[in-house]
């Protein structure tokens, strides 16, 4: 059993661990450093703190050994004196801010988020270094997430990480001519760290809070660069959806569909706040794919109004998506509302369509495509389909939920 301190340090590292690398970093330009500093100084603390004590401010203490770590491992490295002097002034801002009559340390991770997403670093290893350095996901779940070897992910995750030292990536929010292409990586980032959170949520305290950790980070986002669109774009998405979650898992843990769910249990507010931030963005005149999906979520939002889902409406939304970002998921999402309108013949129509590249390992396209088959009356496809859906699914309630349907129908056979 872990005692309070072990506890406490978890937590703290948990709920810290990107804003201490961002700090770090940020002044070291050196991000594996930052990390085996930043670990050292956990693994102190959980020597120290079960004997002396939790500290006041658990992560000040974090900080100040992380940086003394971080110091003392660039004094072994080959680095020229004033470039050694630079660093260690700039590191001694740190525990100056320690003092009572200093303001907290800056939280600087959107600094972190717009170096991870340099176009100098490969582009599709931008959501998962987002992912490690400022959320502190493993490698492991990751690489899940992003169906890939872990060794493959780990391995390019190093590798960004040495480009973002040797090529000094700048950690700063980009002036306004750069800021378009920069701020699309961004924006995918944090949605594809909002959805590993969403996916996992129920299961797991790790990816429930790396959801609110997501909106945060949205919240952040719109704060420092107010006038973007698509930032207040994401951010709504990410509030409609999370407006739901009291309402996807019933009193013993089971997955309940969206269709299903009592929008009673929806949280109003936040329904309330996403409308206003989307209707904002709305005013720009600058329609992305992130206002996109926010506006698809915004129907299905107007259930807990009218009692009703206007597909049609969805159907259009999900047709001016693939125009803007044809993705894998969006052509999935896209055939299910067709099938709602048009029945299950014309959803698996669209599907069929799909490169099996593309679906072969997506469980959202089997779990579709076995409602469809199942609706149009051919069990035995659907029995595959169903079986794939469960062995692709990294939720366990997801897996209860696909089991019962599957039962259920062919008791009706």
């Amino acid at each position: 059993m872990l005692s309070d301190a072990q506890r406490a340090t978890e937590q703290v590292a948990r709920q810290s661990y990107g804003k201490l690398i961002a700090f770090l970093a940020a002044r070291s330009h050196d991000v594996p450093a930052a990390e085996d500093a930043l670990s050292e100084a956990i693994a102190a603390a959980l020597r120290s703190w079960p004997e002396r004590g939790i500290p006041d401010n658990p992560e000040a203490w974090l900080l100040v050994a992380a940086r003394r770590n971080l110091i003392r491992g660039l004094r072994h490295e080959t680095v020229k004196a004033a470039g050694r002097v630079r660093i260690e002034m700039a590191m001694e801002e740190a525990q100056e801010r320690m003092n009572a009559d200093h303001p907290p340390f800056p939280d600087e991770r959107l600094k972190l988020l717009f170096a991870c997403t340099h176009p100098a670093i490969d582009t599709t290893i931008h959501a998962a270094l987002m992912l490690q350095t400022v959320l502190a996901i493993d490698a492991a779940t990751i690489a899940k997430a992003f169906i890939v070897a872990p060794e493959t992910m780990s391995q390019r995750l190093v590798r960004a990480k040495i480009k973002i030292r040797d090529a000094r990536i700048p950690f700063t929010v980009p002036e306004q001519p750069m800021l378009p292409d920069r701020l699309a990586g961004v924006l995918t980032a944090i949605y594809a760290a909002y959805g590993l959170g969403w996916e996992g949520l129920g299961d797991s305290e790790k990816q429930g809070s790396l959801a609110e950790e997501a909106i945060w980070l949205g919240r952040a986002l719109h704060a420092t660069l107010p006038r973007e669109p698509e930032a207040m774009g994401l951010l709504s998405l990410m509030l409609y959806s999370q407006s739901r979650r009291g309402a996807r898992r019933n009193a013993s843990g089971d997955y309940i569909p969206l269709d299903q769910q009592d929008t009673v249990l929806w949280d109003a507010a936040m329904i309330t706040e996403a409308d206003d931030l989307l209707r904002q963005a709305g005013a720009f005149a600058r329609f992305g794919p992130f206002q996109c999906l926010a506006a698809i979520q915004s129907v299905h939002a107007e259930r807990r109004r009218c009692g009703t889902t206007d597909w049609r409406a969805l159907a259009r939304l999900y047709e001016a998506l693939l125009i803007m970002k044809p993705t894998t998921g969006a052509r999935v999402s896209h055939a299910a509302v067709v099938a709602r309108m048009d029945g299950p013949g014309a959803g698996l129509e669209l599907l069929n369509r799909m490169a099996e590249r593309d679906i072969v390992n997506y469980q959202p396209y089997w779990a579709v495509r076995a409602h469809l088959l199942a609706e149009a009356g051919d069990m035995e496809y659907a029995t595959s389909a169903y079986r794939s859906a469960i062995g692709l699914s990294s939720s366990e309630a997801v897996r209860r939920f696909l089991l019962r349907r599957l039962a259920t129908r062919l008791d009706r056979r």
